[in-house]
Order: structure tokens, then C-alpha cells, then sequence
């Protein structure tokens, strides 16, 4: 019986690579929930921060815009650090594309009508490009 010795390193080394690539891929999905995590805190405390400025951009025909401003704000805390439990974490993602899809007609609405929000006034280049961004989170 003949032994390859190049075939033994190549499966071996795949292997530890594939191994290590696995953990890798665990460090970035981890990384990647951490800012998703940040993101949605930052935003719902902004939403409490900020009220005013948030409920600028709720398009008019939306009634009680400060409530849907602290409502939204609540929401994103709460749904925050969910990303983090395991069992829930599919779920949770699916949750926060609704909420990302649901608050969109605001963005459209700022980019539209030219509002100020939270950041103040922005280039109108800067409001369209937010609105694939929601896609994208």
C-alpha cells in the first residue's frame, strides 16, 4: 500500500483551514448581530432623545406622531438584544426586516418633502440613498 504524502497534507490542511474558516465565519455572524444590536439601541434611545425630530419625518396622514415615534423606540429596544438568543434569532431577523420595511414610508416621506429629521438637514442624495439601506439592515 502506497501512501500520498502531498494528498495526507492537502486533507489535512483542509481541514484545519475548514475549521478555522468555520470559527471565523461564527466570529462575523457574532460581530455582525453585535451591530446590529448597537444599531437598534442607539436608534431607540434617539427615538426618546430626539422625539420632535423623529415625528417630523412620520408622513402626515400617520395620526399621533410623537406616539408612533416613542412606540417605534420602544420597539427597537426591546427587539434589540434578542438577536443574541439563538432560539429566537431567526425570528427576530425576520421581525426587524418587517419593522426596517414598515418604518420606510418615513424615509420616503423626509426624502420627498424635503423635512428635516434627527440629523438635521441632509442632502437629498443622502435621504434616497437611506432607502435602500432599509433593504439592506
Amino acid at each position: 500500500m502506497l501512501i500520498n504524502a502531498d494528498s495526507i497534507c492537502v486533507e489535512s490542511a483542509s481541514a484545519v483551514l475548514g475549521y478555522t474558516f468555520a470559527k471565523m465565519e461564527i466570529r462575523v455572524k457574532a460581530v455582525i448581530r453585535g451591530l446590529i444590536c448597537l444599531f437598534f439601541l442607539a436608534g431607540g434611545v434617539a427615538h426618546f432623545l430626539f422625539a420632535q425630530e423623529f415625528a417630523a419625518i412620520v408622513p402626515p396622514f400617520l395620526p399621533y406622531p410623537v406616539w408612533i415615534v416613542w412606540l417605534t423606540g420602544v420597539f427597537e429596544l426591546l427587539i434589540a438584544p434578542l438577536i443574541f438568543l439563538s432560539r429566537w434569532r431567526q425570528r427576530v431577523g425576520q421581525i426587524m426586516a418587517l419593522y426596517c420595511i414598515a418604518v420606510l414610508p418615513a424615509n420616503i416621506y423626509q426624502a420627498m418633502a424635503g423635512v428635516a429629521g434627527p440629523g438635521g438637514e441632509l442632502p437629498d442624495t443622502v435621504l434616497w440613498l437611506r432607502i435602500p439601506l432599509q433593504f439592506v439592515l
